[in-house]
């Protein structure tokens, strides 16, 4: 009786996802050290606040499987694709069940920055004052020759909020001294210092708007954020406090700039308007630590549009 013939030992598997995408998976695999290194670096001061609010690993956990899994989630939307567990489970590397326990909480526990009038009020005073410094104290309401409190907060809230419930958080804040029909300004800029909470929304929102450009420029797809940064090593405390000076005095006149160029699109923009922007500046600096290897070296300037020290 004849013999069927024998199957080749060889099969041939039908490829499961294609070339570009088994493509852009080796390469990111070849970085991965790199990218957790960078991570490493970002999360670092996260979890030096973390620790000293008193978080713990259980907290920071979970913390981070949401935030896999709503990453991820947006990933396969952009894909025109709504995600299921199994899809989920693949790209965040969390097991099924875990992916199914995951229940975020949608609400957002720390106000957003852009959205508080009191901010939008002091912005809008401060800018105001840069014409006439003599407008650092304001009538509370009422007529009269130029504008009052009430008249600066309805218009940088859209008549939205109150005056008198802008001016109570700005009191709280320790931003103004209200007395006798009339509002005076003790700072130059709105940063809440007495108010932690509002201390930890601006540093949500200014960090994450800082790393959102940072991943963007690195990831690549589209037009490069602005992201530079110039830093030296083996330099005095002393200059470091200096230039720290100076570099505030020049962004204090870019701020009002700023100011007035975003008020303007602000007010000029339909009511469809959707997109956001925000602009910033930072320094840093520290007495690094005896025994540290790294030498010292000169100033130099990162350039993120190229992703390359400029030549």
């Amino acid at each position: 009786m004849a013999q069927p013939p024998r199957k080749s030992a060889t099969t041939h598997r039908v490829p499961t996802r294609s070339t570009a995408a088994a493509k852009l998976s080796e390469l990111a695999d070849g970085h991965l050290d790199d990218v957790l290194a960078a991570c490493a670096r970002v999360l670092r001061p996260l979890v030096r606040l973390a620790l000293h609010m008193g978080a713990k690993h259980a907290q920071l956990d979970l913390l981070l499987r949401g935030l896999l899994i709503e990453e991820a989630r947006r990933t396969w939307r952009k894909q025109g694709v709504e995600a299921n567990i199994s899809q989920l489970s693949v790209t965040t590397g969390l097991n099924r069940k875990a992916v199914t326990l995951i229940v975020r909480d949608a609400v957002e526990h720390l106000p957003h920055s852009e959205m508080s009038a009191p901010a939008k009020t002091l912005t809008l005073w401060l800018r105001i004052c840069t014409q006439n410094p003599s407008l650092r104290k304001l009538r509370l309401a009422g007529e009269g020759a130029g504008p009052s409190f009430e008249s600066v907060a309805h218009e940088a809230t859209r008549g939205n909020v109150h005056h008198r419930a802008v001016l109570d958080e700005l009191q709280r804040l320790g931003m103004v001294t209200a007395r006798e029909g009339f509002v005076e300004l003790n700072v130059d800029g709105f940063v809440p210092a007495q108010d932690q909470r509002g201390m930890l929304a601006f540093l949500g929102d200014n960090a994450r708007d800082h790393l959102l450009a940072a991943v963007s420029n690195t990831i690549g797809g589209q037009p490069a954020f602005l992201e530079r940064s110039v830093f030296a090593r083996g330099i005095s405390m002393e200059d470091c406090e200096r230039i720290h000076q100076m570099t505030r005095a020049r962004w204090n006149a870019l701020h009002h700039e700023l100011a007035d160029e975003l008020n303007n699109a602000f007010t000029s923009a339909p009511k469809s308007a959707g997109a956001r922007m925000r602009v910033g500046i930072y320094a840093y600096f520290e007495n690094i630590e005896s025994g540290v290897s790294t030498p010292n070296a000169g100033p130099s300037e990162s350039d993120a549009r190229s992703g390359n020290p400029p030549t």
